[in-house]
């Protein structure tokens, strides 16, 4: 176990598994043999958070198709100074400005950031500062793209947003030393996963109903097909031993006779676990639902 300084999530992230912590960390197998942790949809990284606060691990493997995102990981790891350093004049120019000034600031910025991302030679650690600023004083904390792959989220309405947290970003990097990131699909982490690894996927949700549709952090879609493809995935992996942990939504809170996850992994454990809605842009549709894990991990209730 490790007592050094704790790290969390430099992202307001859609989805985070922040709430469901106390749950999920009850399924952590790590012990002498188990000393390996694969995360491959990375998203806004509480659990990996979690994990390297509590635990000192052999190899840890990280990956998503969201390139934006994958790079400030990257850079976080390789030159968190200069990201610092480029975080603190915007929070400077940002916080110094009325509320309409704000607005032109951040749009200017929005459409730097969606320019910057399809060129060749990119400058990453610009690109990391602009994503991390934009996830900071958008609406709701959003990442969320049209079919072009251009981030679309408008301003939020926040007086004083913490747009650089060095103290965090310092012990991230600390910490992601060691973290092998990957940028590709959660198959791509096939021949890391053995029996002593520990693995946690947190895919775009199945949306509840038609209205609820929240899967485009990237251009690419998430339906109930790559959904199948991903139980399959999750099959092969416990064929190689590995100690598993999924989280979805559960259709059961729309639609009591909906068994898509029910069958889809009828051969492991499914527990649910309540959770807070919080992605309804409606205060009056944000409450209590439950949510499934599913592991191949038995744990003691």
């Amino acid at each position: 176990m490790k007592n050094e300084q704790k790290c969390k999530p430099f992202l307001k992230w859609a989805g985070g598994k922040g709430q469901l912590i106390e749950e999920i960390e009850k399924f952590y197998p790590f012990n002498d043999k188990i000393n390996k942790y694969a995360e491959p949809f990375i998203g806004g990284g509480a659990i990996l958070f979690d994990i390297l606060n509590k635990y000192d691990l052999k190899n840890i493997y990280i990956s998503d198709i969201n390139k934006e995102l994958l790079n400030c990981y990257i850079v976080i790891k390789e030159n968190v100074g200069l990201l610092i350093n480029l975080l603190k004049k915007m929070e400077i120019e940002f916080l110094d400005k009325i509320e309409e000034e704000r607005k032109i600031y951040y749009y200017s910025k929005r459409e730097e950031f969606n320019f910057l991302k399809k060129e060749l030679n990119k400058n990453e650690v610009k690109l990391a500062a602009l994503m991390i600023f934009l996830n900071r004083t958008c609406f709701n904390g959003l990442y969320r793209v049209n079919k072009r792959g251009d981030f679309n989220v408008p301003m939020g309405n926040y007086k004083m947003p913490k747009i650089c947290d060095e103290e965090n970003l310092l012990n991230i990097s600390i910490k992601l030393q060691n973290v092998n990131i990957v940028y590709g699909d959660y198959t791509k982490s096939y021949n890391f996963v053995d029996e002593n690894t520990f693995v946690y996927f947190d895919p775009p949700y199945r949306p509840l109903n038609k209205t609820a549709s929240f899967t485009s952090y990237t251009e690419f879609s998430f339906e109930d097909k790559e959904q199948k493809e991903l139980s399959e995935y999750f099959e092969l992996l416990n064929k190689k031993n590995a100690k598993l942990l999924l989280s979805n939504s559960d259709p059961k809170n729309e639609n009591i006779d909906d068994d898509f996850f029910d069958e889809l992994y009828k051969q492991f454990y499914i527990k649910r676990v309540s959770s807070q809605r919080v992605i309804n842009s409606k205060g009056t549709n944000r409450g209590k639902i439950t949510e499934i894990l599913v592991s191949n991990i038995k744990i003691k209730e």
